[in-house]
C-alpha cells in the first residue's frame, strides 16, 4: 500500500498544492462548453440522419454530458468552479444542476459531510458503497432498470415527492437522496428545473426540432443512470483499505472511449479528489502523475479500466 494517512502530504511542496488547487475560470467554461457542444452535437446528429443507431449513440452520449454537469454542479459545490461565490453557485446551479434536477446549494451539505466522514457510520454515502459485491444476476436487473426508465422513475417521482413536501413546511427524510433538504433551495430548484428545461425545449422548438427534448429527457430516464451508476461503484465499492485514506476510494485510468461515453470531466481520478477536495477537475490528472511518479500511488486502488472494476463488483 502507498503512504498512509497524511504521509504522502510530505512528498508536495506547499506551492505545488498550490498550484494544484488554483481555480482557472476559463477552464470551467470551456468545460460547460464541451459538455454542451456534445449535446448538441447528439441531437444534431438525430436531426440530420435519424435512425435507431443515431439515436441510441445520442441517448449514451447526452447521458454521459448529463453526468458532466452533475460534475460541474459537484464542483460548485465545493466552490471549485469560479473564485467569485455567487458566479460559482449560479453557474452551478442553472447552467449544470437545475437542468438535470439537482441543486448544488442542497447538495453541498451532503457531499461535505461524506468527505468529512468517509467509510463510517456517519458517511451518508455509505449505503451506495457497502452494496457491493453483487451477483451477475443483481447487476443485470439493476443495468435493465436503468436502460427501461424504471430506475429514472423512481428517481423522477422519488425527489418530486420529497421536493414538494419540504416546499409544504412537512418533514422528511431525504433517504439515499444526495441533498440536504431546505424549504427555500427546494422550492428554487423545482422552479429552475421547469424553467431550464422549458428553455431548452424552446431553443429546440424555434430551431424546428422540438421532439429532439425526448433525447434529453429520455437519457435523463436511462442511460444517465447506467453512467452513474457506474461512476458510483467506481469510486468506493470493493476498496482494499477503507480506513486509509489511499485505499478508501478508486481511480481509474480511463481510457477516451470510457471518458467519452461514462468518465467526462476527469470524475475518474476520485482517489486524488479525496485527497485534496479541492483540487479542480482539470488539475487532477496532474495530480494523478505527480502521484504515480513519486510511488505513491504503488499498491493504492487504482483500476486500469471500468471493466476491471466491474469484475471486482460483480461476482
Amino acid at each position: 500500500m502507498g503512504k498512509s494517512g497524511k504521509a504522502w502530504l510530505e512528498e508536495f511542496t506547499t506551492d505545488e498544492i498550490r498550484e494544484l488547487r488554483a481555480i482557472r475560470a476559463h477552464r470551467a467554461w470551456l468545460t460547460l462548453f464541451v459538455n454542451y457542444g456534445l449535446i448538441a452535437a447528439s441531437m444534431a446528429l438525430v436531426a440530420y440522419l435519424p435512425n435507431v443507431f443515431t439515436v441510441v449513440l445520442a441517448l449514451f452520449l447526452i447521458g454521459a454530458r448529463q453526468l458532466g454537469l452533475a460534475v460541474v454542479m459537484h464542483e460548485s459545490a465545493h466552490y471549485t468552479l469560479f473564485d467569485n461565490r455567487k458566479l460559482n453557485d449560479f453557474v452551478g446551479n442553472w447552467l449544470a444542476g437545475y437542468p438535470i434536477y439537482l441543486s448544488a446549494n442542497m447538495y453541498r451539505t451532503h457531499h461535505l459531510e461524506h468527505h468529512a466522514k468517509t467509510w463510517t457510520d456517519g458517511d451518508p454515502d455509505l449505503p451506495l458503497a457497502t452494496a457491493f459485491p453483487v451477483s451477475k444476476a443483481s447487476m443485470a436487473r439493476k443495468v435493465t432498470r436503468d436502460l427501461l426508465g424504471i430506475t429514472g422513475l423512481k428517481k423522477l417521482f422519488g425527489t418530486t415527492y420529497l421536493v414538494v413536501k419540504v416546499i409544504r413546511g412537512e418533514e422528511v427524510d431525504s433517504g439515499t437522496l444526495p441533498l440536504r433538504l431546505e424549504r427555500r433551495l427546494a422550492a428554487r430548484m423545482l422552479v429552475g428545473t421547469v424553467l431550464t428545461n422549458l428553455i431548452l425545449f424552446g431553443i429546440l422548438w424555434l430551431l424546428g426540432h422540438p421532439l429532439l427534448y425526448l433525447l434529453w429527457f429520455g437519457a435523463w430516464m436511462t442511460t444517465n443512470n447506467l453512467v452513474a451508476r457506474i461512476r458510483s461503484i467506481a469510486e468506493h465499492a470493493v476498496v482494499p483499505d477503507p480506513s486509509e485514506p489511499i485505499g478508501q476510494t478508486r481511480t481509474v485510468r480511463a481510457g477516451w472511449l470510457e471518458r467519452l461515453l461514462i468518465a467526462p470531466n476527469c470524475v475518474q481520478y476520485h482517489l486524488e479528489h479525496h485527497l485534496v477536495m479541492t483540487v479542480p477537475h482539470y488539475n487532477l490528472p496532474k495530480f494523478h502523475a505527480m502521484m504515480r511518479e513519486r510511488g505513491l500511488l504503488d499498491g493504492a486502488c487504482v483500476a486500469d479500466n471500468y471493466a476491471q472494476v466491474l469484475l471486482v463488483a460483480v461476482t
